[in-house]
C-alpha cells in the first residue's frame, strides 16, 4: 500500500470516529435539553428531526457507500457489514419512534412531562445501543480499513454533518 493510500486509510477510520462523537454529542445536547422544554416550544421537535435526519443519512451513506465498498474489497466482512446493516435498521426503528414522541410532546397542550418523560427514555435507549454500535463499528471497520486499499468511491456524506 502506498503510504497515500496509508494515510487516506488513518484519515476514514478517524472521520468515522468523529463522526460517531458528533452523533454522540448531538444526543446528548438533545437529551439535556428536554428538561429545559416550555409549553408552544418547538426545539425539541427540531432538534430531534436534525438529530434523527443527521443519523439517517449517516447510516445509509455506510450502507450504500463505505460498507459496499469495504464488501467488494474484502468479502469476507460480508457477515460483519450485515449485522451493522442490521444495528441501523433497528436504530432506524427507534428513530421513528423518538420522531412520533417528539412530535406528540411538541403538539400536546398539557405541561411537560409525561410525554418527554417517554421522549427521554426513548434516547436513554437509542443512546446505549448508538454506543455499542459505535464501538463494535469503530473496532471492526477501523481494522478493516486498516487492510484495506480506499481505492473507491467513499461517500462525505458518511463522515459529515450540517
Amino acid at each position: 500500500m502506498a503510504s497515500h493510500d496509508g494515510d487516506r486509510v488513518v484519515a476514514l477510520s478517524l472521520q468515522l470516529s468523529r463522526a460517531h462523537q458528533e452523533l454522540r454529542r448531538q444526543v446528548g445536547r438533545i437529551r439535556a435539553g428536554i428538561g429545559q422544554r416550555r409549553p408552544g416550544d418547538d426545539a425539541l421537535r427540531t432538534h430531534c428531526l436534525a438529530f434523527c435526519a443527521a443519523l439517517t443519512a449517516h447510516h445509509q451513506g455506510e450502507d450504500e457507500g463505505m460498507f459496499a465498498q469495504l464488501v467488494r474489497e474484502r468479502p469476507q466482512l460480508a457477515g460483519t457489514v450485515a449485522k451493522l446493516v442490521e444495528d441501523h435498521e433497528m436504530i432506524a426503528a427507534i428513530l421513528a419512534r423518538v420522531r412520533e414522541l417528539a412530535d406528540r410532546a411538541a403538539e400536546s397542550a398539557e405541561p411537560p412531562g409525561e410525554g418527554l418523560e417517554a421522549v427521554g427514555r426513548e434516547l436513554d435507549g437509542l443512546t446505549a445501543i448508538m454506543e455499542s454500535h459505535f464501538a463494535y463499528e469503530e473496532r471492526t471497520i477501523s481494522e478493516a480499513l486498516d487492510g484495506a486499499t480506499p481505492e473507491g468511491s467513499w461517500p462525505d456524506r458518511v463522515f459529515r454533518f450540517g
